[in-house]
């Protein structure tokens, strides 16, 4: 067993080479609702990860569940945020288009990830991954979708800030010309992007 990241939620580690996703038991809660929780979330998460992959998404497949954990596919590829800024201008080009679509095929399925970042993207070969749905949730309300979207932008400023207008509206073109209700959605974040420059 080969721990790879302990968070405040899950510790995630390597076995037979799967990943395993554990949540761990939080001692200030109500043992019994600590139990609920935990489960509750571990159940979610497995949904959201087996319709997005139903709809055509590039996310692990799940190979397993326990009570509290996920075993999850291991996809061994390059973490986007770590090759980034370091790709050739054309495979960044590639890779941003693939991000657009990638959010768009989630949205239209009804699936808002919660943690679009791209520390939960996975470049393996000419494939982008989309990992780690333990913020998401299923919704279709424009709102969310374009919350999503916006905390991609954010990601985006704070980790590839030299590559911030090139990578933002090539996602946004590439998710705008996959996603039928896009339309809605931009218009939607135009809006939040408004309130948080005048807040």
């Amino acid at each position: 067993m080969k721990i790879l990241k302990r968070g405040a939620e899950a510790v995630l580690y390597l076995s037979d080479g799967k990943l395993v996703k554990e949540r761990l038991k939080k001692g200030y809660r109500i043992a019994q609702l600590d139990e609920k929780i935990r489960k509750e979330r571990t159940q979610k998460e497995e949904r959201l990860l087996d319709r997005a992959r139903r709809s055509g998404v590039s996310v692990p497949a799940v190979i397993g569940r326990g009570k509290y954990d996920l075993g999850i596919e291991w996809i061994d590829g390059e973490m986007v945020k770590d090759t980034l800024d370091g790709m050739a201008r054309e495979k960044r080009f590639s890779v941003y288009s693939m991000i657009g679509k990638e959010i768009a095929k989630l949205h239209s399925s009804g699936i808002i990830h919660g943690d679009i970042t791209t520390s939960n993207m996975v470049l393996k070969g000419d494939k982008l991954y989309i990992i780690d749905f333990g913020l998401g949730k299923f919704s279709g309300k424009a709102e969310d979708q374009a919350i999503d979207l916006y905390v991609l932008y954010e990601a985006l400023k704070a980790a590839h800030f030299r590559l911030l207008g090139e990578a933002w509206e090539n996602v946004l073109n590439a998710y705008g010309q996959t996603y039928s209700g896009s339309a809605m959605v931009l218009r939607r974040l135009k809006e939040i992007e408004q309130r948080r420059r005048y807040k």
